[in-house]
């Protein structure tokens, strides 16, 4: 039991207190139960130092598909330990875990190797931790389904990231999980469809304007081309320009024609390297945009000004 800071409704008494076994507010001058069914939240221990919290604390970090064991199994031991041991406990240290890999099953052994390789390309592109977590998630399904199985695991690796990506709206392309992971982009592709496939993932079209800003960061274009070539692709969007063409070839060329607009060249070369697409993608969806869209008018105005000036 102990005091509460409420007042009682029927008598208007401060005079209350909680029954903790009970989860009820009760007055004491009247006997109301003003409140019931209460969830204590505090702990029933107290700590003076940081030695004494480590001790009397019983939980740990959170769940984690990113760990082979969701963060739930534990190690024989850590390197460290063994500096404090003698020769005959350091062979028993060795020992069991020994036996401990031994006792592991295929998949936690698959997992251990995958969830690593995963890490890296994820930290090489620079992912955020959702994405990472959501792509752990997607490997693991696969794994469990017998999807891995005849499939190199970089391969899946990658196409669960790539899947990941699509599900976040983190625009990253093909070419780029194919650099860090050093899997052909065909194969990735052929992966990712398999996999989202088999496990019932849906994932919506990518969104062209999604990539705008890093190509534009890249480009060192400013902040007035990269919205003029955001306002082209909802035009484009509009005209129907975008529908059975790649999302990258599409923004690329609404970002190569903003620059145009705003005097800053760049050349299709520039763009095409910067959104891991042909130059011929590039002039073909120029092209579409200039003569569905009448973007003409508005280069040929930026070209007389800088003429004059």
């Amino acid at each position: 039991m102990s005091s509460y800071v409420k007042k009682c409704p029927e008598c208007e008494s401060i005079n209350l207190f909680i029954n903790k076994e009970k989860g009820e507010v009760i007055c004491k001058d009247c006997g109301l139960v003003v409140e019931d069914k209460l969830v204590d939240f505090e702990q029933e221990w107290r700590e003076f130092d940081s030695e004494q919290a480590e001790r009397k604390r019983r939980t740990g970090a959170p769940m984690s598909y990113t760990q082979y064991d969701q963060g739930l199994g534990t190690e024989v031991g850590q390197k460290l330990d063994l500096y404090k041991l003698d020769n005959k406990e350091r062979n028993k240290f060795f020992r069991l875990r020994k036996w401990q890999y031994r006792i592991s099953t295929a998949i936690e052994r698959n997992l251990k190797l995958a969830l690593a390789e995963l890490k890296r390309v994820s930290s090489y592109l620079k992912l955020p931790k959702s994405v990472e977590e959501e792509s752990a998630r997607i490997y693991t399904l696969a794994v469990q389904r017998g999807l891995v199985r005849g499939r190199s695991m970089e391969s899946v690796v990658a196409g669960s990231l790539y899947a990941a990506c699509r599900r976040h709206e983190v625009p990253r392309t093909l070419d780029e999980i194919s650099e860090a992971s050093g899997i052909e982009k065909k194969e990735i592709g052929r992966t990712y469809r398999f996999i989202t496939r088999e496990l019932g993932i849906s994932i919506l079209p990518s969104n062209p304007a999604d990539y705008i800003a890093r190509f534009s960061s890249a480009l060192k274009l400013s902040a007035e081309t990269q919205s003029r070539s955001i306002e082209i692709l909802e035009q484009a969007q509009k005209a129907e320009l975008t529908s059975g063409r790649g999302p990258t070839g599409i923004a690329a060329a609404a970002l190569y024609v903003s620059a145009l607009i705003h005097g800053e060249k760049r050349t299709q070369r520039e763009v095409a390297d910067v959104a891991g697409v042909t130059e011929v993608t590039i002039r073909n969806r120029y092209k579409e945009l200039l003569e569905q869209l009448d973007l003409e008018k508005e280069i040929k105005k930026t070209k007389r000004k800088r003429k004059d000036d």
